[in-house]
Formats: structure tokens, sequence, C-alpha cells
């Protein structure tokens, strides 16, 4: 079984992608890469997940958008129940300019045999496709009291959030069940001092990816014992882990 994360770029910037194997009770590092076009992205799939090949492949994209305006449910709860953690997720409607490109990624993967999986059997082999939300999932893999803000704030303070996201990676994943085995991929290695602002969105969207499939590892592990469902099919659904 692989999995599969996705940090799509909701209009055209970049997109982190992580591949992660389950061999032997351990979760193995088998790609972090970056793309932008949506070709070179669907060819990266293609690539590591063969035709008819079990994976669940992580989206932190709204792929499901049935509301023209306003808020979809999931994006409701999430400000209801991770407010706290200042985890509240950016709101998706059809009008959103984004929409039709997050929107139709859902739909090709659709195509491609991965269902949407607002629902599932723990460990039971399949080709799924998840949303989530990497934010809330931090919070409670790491036990922290707010998300880690390395999306925002001058380049120092970027460097600093980040580098705390990657040592909990390191430190904490590989502890937790399904275990995560490291591997020496440059964003888990590199040296954060020396690196420019576009070298350190690289990073983020390579560990943010790391993140979906890590996700999807755990929901596909433990189903809905340890993981919210936050809304359904019909109005769109957020997989967020719970403990």
């Amino acid at each position: 079984m692989k999995f599969l994360g996705i940090d799509l770029g909701w209009t055209s910037g970049e997109t982190g992608l992580c591949c992660l194997s389950w061999q032997n009770d351990r979760l193995n590092i088998l790609d972090l890469n970056r793309q932008q076009q949506l070709g070179d992205i669907f060819s990266w799939i293609d690539t590591w997940v063969a035709v008819n090949e079990p994976a669940l492949i992580a989206v932190d994209a709204p792929t499901l958008i049935p509301n023209l305006t306003g808020m979809r449910l999931p994006d409701k709860l999430t400000h209801k129940y991770f407010r706290r953690y200042h985890a509240g997720c950016y709101p998706a409607n059809l009008s959103r300019p984004f929409a039709q490109r997050t929107v139709a990624f859902g739909v090709s993967l659709s195509k491609r045999g991965f269902l949407h999986a607002a629902t599932i059997e723990p460990k039971k082999l399949g080709r799924y496709q998840i949303e989530v939300y990497p934010h809330p999932a931090i919070v409670h893999f790491f036990g922290l009291d707010r998300i880690l803000k390395y999306k925002k704030g001058n380049l120092a303070q970027k460097k600093a959030e980040l580098n705390k996201l990657r040592q909990y990676i390191t430190e904490i994943l590989p502890k937790r069940e399904p275990f995560l085995s490291l591997s020496p991929f440059s964003p888990l290695t590199c040296n954060f001092d020396s690196l420019k602002g576009s070298e350190l969105k690289d990073v983020e969207d390579r560990l943010d990816s790391l993140i979906c499939a890590y996700i999807g590892a755990y929901y596909w592990y433990w189903g809905q014992e340890r993981n919210l469902i936050l809304g359904d099919t019909s109005t769109g659904y957020i997989v967020v882990p719970s403990k």
C-alpha cells in the first residue's frame, strides 16, 4: 500500500509531493518532490502508483466544493473545533479563483480510480482519495498548543518555525504508530541557516506533503477510531487526526 501526500498549489503555484510505502510494518519515504504543472503532477502520481495498485492520495486542497458562495461545512467545523489553535481553514466556494483547479484535480483522481473515502475500513487495500488539512494534524500529532506559523513572518521567523516542524517529524513520527522510517532526503537534513526565501518555500512544500502523506497513512491504519471526519461527500469533508 502506498500513500501519496499532495500539498496542491491552489492556483498555479508549486505543489509538494510525497510518496510513502507501507512495508514490513513501517512507512518508508520513497520520494519528496515538487512540481508545478498539473500534467507533471499526474505524471509523478503515475510513476509511483501503477494502474490498479492500491494507494491513498491525501490532498491539501478543497476537491469537493458544492457551495457557490460562503463556506463549506468542513471549513466551518475547522473554525469551531480548531480556532483556539489558530487552525481554522481558508473558506472554499465555487466563486473562488482556485475552485476550478482544485475540483478538477479531484475529478481527475476519481477517473484514475481513486475514490473519495469519507469513511474507510482500516487497513483495507484500495484506491482512495481524501482531503486533509496539515495545521490541526500537526497540533494533534505533536501535542502543541497552537499551529506552527512557518507560513507567516520574516525569513528568520519562518525558518525557526519550519525547523521545529522538521524536528517534530524526525523525532516523533518514527515513534508513532504507524511508524515512519526516516530517509536522508534534503528537506530532512539541509542546513536551514543558508536557505533563501525560495529555497525555504521548497522545503516547506515538501515537508507539508510529507505531513499530508502521513495523515493519509494514519487514516488508513486507524480509520475513525483516531480520526475526525469533518463533513461528508455531499458537503465536502476534511480528515483530521484526533490524537
